[in-house]
């Protein structure tokens, strides 16, 4: 890193995501709406503020792993946190959440955004972590995904021998 990234990877780094003094932070609302544990939520919350910090500094696009992805959904809902204070005065620029518009064309350019988002990961912090920076697929979760209150439901996931007939029926 040169030294203007050493200070602008700090102030991204320090910068709170989560407001003093309420009862449902952003880490926590986030750890609840995934079943996250809190250390892998603060893991996230890190990992998402490196791949800020690779925006800034590329001068290619650059997509996010699905965890990341998670993290910077949930911080553009804060939008006085995201856009005023993270976007408008610490990083001086809008980093617009694009989504991808389906198709062929949309889940190769996906997936060259998303290595080139590891290649400079690598280059910059070394090797990512495995189960925060899963590497790009050219498929995306399945539409089978739903929200699910757990509260008044049980969710068993499927044999995995029932999961591979299905998926050869489809």
């Amino acid at each position: 890193m040169t030294p203007a990234q050493r200070v602008l990877y700090g102030q991204i780094a320090r910068f709170k995501i989560d407001q003093p003094g309420v009862d449902c932070p952003f880490s926590a609302k986030l750890a609840w709406q995934y079943g996250w544990t809190g250390v892998f939520t603060h893991r996230a919350i890190n990992e998402y503020k490196k791949f800020i910090f690779l925006v800034m500094v590329s001068d290619q696009q650059l997509s996010p792993a699905t965890v990341i992805d998670r993290v910077w959904h949930q911080h553009i809902l804060y939008t006085q946190s995201y856009w005023n204070d993270f976007c408008g005065q610490l990083l001086g620029r809008q980093i617009h959440h694009t989504p991808g518009l389906g198709g062929e064309a949309e889940g190769r350019k996906y997936y060259q955004q998303c290595a080139n988002a590891i290649a400079r990961y690598q280059q910059y912090f070394g090797t990512p972590p495995a189960d925060i920076w899963n590497p790009p697929q050219f498929t995306v979760e399945t539409l089978d995904y739903q929200w699910v209150n757990r509260a008044q439901n049980w969710v068993i996931r499927k044999p995995i021998q029932l999961q591979r007939r299905l998926q050869e029926t489809q």
